[in-house]
């Protein structure tokens, strides 16, 4: 109904309101109505006092369905002003008042005009809490804001498939108290004996505030139910409109983690990268691409794109420039193969950037052990294009994405990573350029990891594929690792390799575990399968060798350390001999060989 049917409506019914307030106030004392002018004279009083009020106070613009408790104050307020007007005016022209009368008039009119207005509200929310349909049973953890936010939406949703028919809270205060006629039943410690006691469908939780240790210790009560778990958005993408409160959101990989992300201070960074060039290779990327839009939020001069596959480029780009279509920054994608030389030092070289972030590498490990040569060349000679070109060019400031598996390595992967570092710590000896290698280990949510993989394979029905039940891994998240990233730029003064504090390593088979119960299902349901250790992996990784470790910490959760590192001399040889070797096998060895510094003194090439 538009404004003017509704305004009319409005006007008609709450003109009803005062002729039945001030009917009923003259009956109860004058049944026979002996003073009907005093009657008329307060009628047109009242009536147009408030209409005059109600006009001014947008009474009958508002959307009373959704109404709350506050939307009623602006009626009060407009029903006692109007009160007061008709009993000064009344003396102003009766001469005389009757209050006990006026006194019947307000008490009903209060009542009429408010429960008008409150019918409307109730009539809504009654029509909206009948289900439709087959609908999942849920229970909400937590009782607060977000709840309230959360329970009255989903009510709402005729079409929507949620009943909530049970709530969960740790406040004392709040046991046994009901919102929106569903009972808080219990704390977290209860959810599995509810959950089972209630036949609960989902977990639904609606404590935006929780830390990610006590989002943890909720997830492992949920662990215990076959309840699925989902998680209410945030309340900034809601109020911003890019979700719907009542659109549950899946398990983050965040919050398996079980523990708070690193907070880095970015703002102590920002002057490093304002109006500044910044040069990210590999920059269509989990990890890169990453990198690019926490630069950009500091509003650089221009981030060039550098990466080998044209949609992945093409892709960041066009997000990039969606992002920040108003702001001052020059977007430049590049496709370039870090393993061409010269087309790298062309592109270093034309744009003479002041910071690259080298992100660009060959990643999976099983894939390096069946193809070492690629790794050396990508890896390797790759990292020593753009190192020479940032050194050649007098960049101020460079910086290699690195691994754990660069430790002691056992695999073609990460022996290439550590041969890639002690290029940048020779560089770091003799050139004006800043250079600096920063250590993470697996990163939750990237192509190719493992989370991702474990999630298809339960979509799929399962049965989720293991490794081993006791291997364990480092795992951050991917923002995480971007901001350690540009971190460790602003503070490197020469070939250091900065170190993430990740905490304990986890368990890949608790991991999936997890991801299984978060999803839903049972063990039993999707089963797990240990398929073995594949070639070239560890049982657990290590961030630095014990003789690398400096417990003093060079910013909160970092550490550094200065790993040893070849001449460059006997350096260059080995890679010249890398460079010749085309068996496989022995190509590898050698790889790991030089990694873990055995044959250094050896520098005849080997045909």
């Amino acid at each position: 109904m538009n404004y003017r049917v509704r305004y009319f409506l409005f006007f008609l019914t709450d003109s009803f309101n005062a002729l039945l307030a001030v009917f009923l106030g003259y009956w109860l004392f004058d049944p026979s109505f002996t003073s009907i002018p005093s009657l008329t004279v307060t009628l047109l009083l009242l009536i147009v006092s408030y209409q005059v009020l109600a006009s001014v106070l947008n009474l009958s613009t508002r959307i009373w369905s959704v109404a709350l408790v506050v939307d009623l104050l602006p009626v009060g307020f407009a029903v006692n002003l109007s009160i007061l007007v008709t009993i000064f005016s009344h003396l102003l022209i009766m001469g005389h008042v009757d209050f006990r009368k006026l006194f019947i008039i307000w008490l009903i009119f209060h009542f009429t005009v408010g429960s008008s207005r409150l019918f409307i509200r109730i009539f809504h929310e009654l029509k909206a809490f009948k289900p439709h349909g087959r609908v999942n049973r849920v229970l909400v953890v937590g009782a607060g804001e977000g709840a309230t936010m959360l329970i009255r939406n989903i009510k709402r949703k005729q079409t929507h498939q949620y009943n909530v028919v049970a709530i969960v809270d740790d406040n004392p205060n709040k046991q046994h108290l009901s919102l929106f006629g569903v009972e808080v039943c219990g704390t977290t410690e209860e959810i599995p004996q509810i959950v089972m006691k209630k036949d609960i469908d989902i977990i639904i939780l609606a404590i935006p505030s929780l830390s990610k240790v006590q989002l943890k210790r909720i997830y492992e009560l949920c662990k215990k139910t076959k309840a699925k778990v989902k998680t209410m958005p945030k309340m900034e993408d809601i109020i911003t409109g890019k979700v719907a409160i009542h659109e549950m959101k899946e398990v983050m990989n965040q919050e398996l983690l079980g523990r708070e992300e690193v907070k880095l201070d970015m703002e102590a960074i920002s002057n490093k990268l304002r109006n500044k060039k910044i040069l990210v290779t590999g920059a269509g990327g989990s990890i890169g691409s990453e990198i690019c839009r926490q630069v950009a939020r500091y509003g650089p001069k221009q981030l060039i794109l550098l990466g080998h596959g044209e949609y992945s480029i093409y892709t960041i780009h066009l997000e990039l420039m969606e992002s920040y279509c108003m702001g001052n920054i020059e977007f430049i994608p590049i496709i370039a193969d870090i393993q061409d030389r010269e087309r790298i030092f062309e592109v270093v070289g034309t744009y003479q950037p002041d910071v690259i972030y080298h992100a660009a590498a060959h990643k999976h490990v099983p894939l390096m052990e069946c193809n070492p040569k690629e790794a050396v060349k990508n890896n390797i000679f790759g990292t020593k294009n753009i190192a020479e070109a940032a050194h050649y060019y007098k960049v101020p400031k460079f910086v290699m994405i690195s691994t754990d598996k660069a430790v002691r390595p056992t695999n073609v992967m990460g022996a290439s990573k550590r041969i890639a570092e002690m290029i940048i710590q020779n560089l770091a000896k003799k050139s004006d350029t800043n250079f600096a290698a920063v250590r993470f280990g697996n990163v939750l949510g990237s192509r190719g990891s493992v989370v991702p993989r474990f999630r298809a394979q339960i979509e799929s029905g399962g049965p989720v594929k293991v490794t081993h039940p006791e291997m364990t891994r480092y795992f951050m998240t991917i923002p995480e690792a971007s901001k350690l990233v540009i971190q460790a730029g602003t503070l490197s003064k020469g070939g250091e390799v900065f170190v993430l504090d990740m905490g304990e390593q986890i368990k890949i088979v608790d991991l999936a575990k997890n991801l299984i119960r978060l999803s839903g299902y049972s063990e039993e349901e999707i089963g797990i399968e240990f398929s073995g250790i594949r070639p070239g992996e560890k049982m657990y990784e290590e961030l630095l060798n014990p003789e690398e470790i400096q417990e003093e910490l060079i910013y909160p959760k970092i550490h550094i350390g200065k790993a040893h590192c070849i001449d460059e001399d006997r350096l260059m040889n080995l890679l010249s001999e890398l460079e010749m070797l085309n068996d496989h096998k022995e190509l590898k060895q050698r790889l790991i060989d030089i990694a873990n510094g055995i044959g250094w003194d050896s520098t005849a090439i080997r045909l």
